[in-house]
């Protein structure tokens, strides 16, 4: 594998992005137009009724965000008029034909010009709507497919996956493909077809009981949960995403198509800037019910490798590998992550969050500082159980027997504990594989691309994404658990 100049690949190229407000997305973005502002033009794909309304997305949700800081210092005056010129707003949904783009000369006009497809439209939710899930992840990349297929221009299909797709495997995990029908733990009848009939059943069986809106999202949520596991997968998520990676397997004739599967994504480690990042992602809820002081326990094996990478190396990965593959026969699969040449551990996390907030205590509301100390590591869930069971069930029988001696006096206080304790279950139940996670994810192709990298003109400096070179305490301590506090903390 040989690559040239990226920057000069990128030049005159036409992308179209879906999930154009995604965290992801806008960090690809904000790359593009830095590194390469002779980029021919940005098609962002956004939900939105119309035109109007999709500008009104890109600039409030896209644009006007902390991230674009570098790059409007680089452009000064003249960004507005840049991103005009380069940015173009589509209002669509993936979980229609066509993307559900009705200007009908919008489409040509795409149809026409797109070389490439970035696929990063996903509900990312574990336990979401089982038919929002599956319209979404599942039938949302078959849409973008069939889309990209109508591209007369078109030279790669990227679509961004999980390496979670691999549900609970211990060991080494390969950059292996998922074939239609294939389960986990070998339970055969997995059919993409069976299971949008399972729902439309569900939903049909509902509403002939006059079922609420919110019994609805419930039964939903549950079913797609029972659905997962009866497959071998945790959770809706990754089991929609497996199920899209399938069927872009299954269907996958004439477009370039690479998937790319990145592990647990934390904040940027350098460009644009260090530290940026934007919503709670999976081990910063950690972070933030620590530092606040709300966190007693951690549950997880202290052992256990967490698969980190910052969300810049992701970018940098992903427009490595549509310069390597446009034009190319292809059909491959990479992963990015950190697991098997710089591991970090769920102790060393606990070990960062503890220095961290003793040395720059969060201060609260009423203007005090949080005193955070060691907490309680539960390295099992029978040991989880113990403890909830001690700490929070039994108070919660006794509250139970004397609210009814009472005359349901602490009506109000029972039920509120009682929904506590029933979510923090049902986000524990939700998370558990992770915690106590026995994967490591083998990155060969990855790393093959990376030399390739390094090699030639590809100026591995602008495009890194080589974990080795993550210091993870440092990172962090001065970059990511900041960057946290900065952008997520309220």
């Amino acid at each position: 594998m040989e690559l040239g100049s990226i920057v000069n690949f990128l030049e005159n190229k036409t992308i179209l992005v879906t999930g154009a407000t995604g965290f992801l997305a806008k960090i690809f973005v904000e790359k593009i137009l830095r590194v390469q502002p002779n980029v021919k033009k940005l098609y962002l794909l956004l939900r939105a009724q119309d035109s109007k309304s999709a500008l009104q997305r890109l600039n409030t949700e896209v644009i006007a965000k902390d991230l674009f800081k570098v790059l409007k210092e680089k452009l000064g005056a003249n960004l507005s008029n840049h991103i005009s010129q380069k940015v173009t707003a589509v209002a669509g949904d993936i979980t229609y034909d066509n993307l559900g783009v009705k200007d009908t000369n919008l489409l040509k006009e795409m149809w026409s010009e797109v070389d490439f497809v970035v696929n990063l439209a996903a509900t990312t939710n574990f336990d979401e709507r089982y038919d929002v899930a599956l319209a979404l992840n599942t039938f949302g990349a078959q849409h973008v497919y069939n889309f990209a297929k109508k591209c007369i221009k078109i030279k790669l299909l990227l679509h961004v996956s999980t390496a979670y797709v691999s549900g609970e495997k211990p060991g080494l995990i390969l950059e292996n493909p998922y074939y239609m029908g294939e389960t986990l733990n070998g339970t055969s009848g997995l059919d993409i077809e069976a299971e949008k009939k399972v729902i439309e059943q569900t939903l049909s069986n509902l509403r002939a009981d006059k079922a609420t809106d919110e019994d609805i999202t419930m039964a939903l949520k549950d079913l797609g949960i029972q659905r997962a596991r009866q497959y071998g997968w945790p959770n809706t998520y990754v089991f929609t995403k497996t199920m899209g990676e399938m069927l872009l397997g299954q269907i996958k004739k004439d477009v370039p198509l690479v998937i790319l599967r990145p592990t647990i994504i934390t904040s940027t480690y350098k460009e644009p800037f260090p530290g940026w990042v934007e919503g709670i992602r999976t081990i910063d809820s950690l972070a933030v019910g620590y530092g606040k002081g709300k966190l007693t326990c951690f549950l997880g094996d202290p052992e256990s490798t967490i698969d980190l990478i910052p969300a810049d190396m992701v970018v940098n990965a992903m427009i490595v590998a549509m310069a390597a593959h446009a034009n190319q026969p292809c059909d491959i699969i990479y992963h990015v992550g950190s697991s098997v040449s710089n591991p970090v551990f769920f102790k060393d996390i606990q070990k960062f969050g503890l220095n961290y907030f003793t040395k720059n205590p969060w201060i609260n509301k009423d203007g005090n500082p949080v005193i955070v100390g060691k907490v309680t590591v539960l390295s099992t869930m029978a040991s989880f159980r113990r403890y909830m069971a001690i700490r929070y069930l039994i108070p919660l029988k006794g509250l139970q027997v004397v609210n009814t001696a009472l005359c349901h006096f602490f009506q109000g206080t029972y039920h509120d504990l009682n929904r506590k304790i029933k979510f923090v279950f049902r986000l524990v139940e939700l998370y558990q594989p992770y915690l106590f996670f026995k994967g490591i994810y083998d990155d060969m192709n990855t790393e093959k691309l990376r030399r390739a990298t390094k090699k030639g003109e590809a100026e591995d400096e602008i495009f890194y994404f080589d974990p080795k070179c993550i210091n993870w305490e440092e990172y962090f301590m001065n970059t990511h658990i900041p960057g946290v506090v900065k952008y997520v903390f309220k």
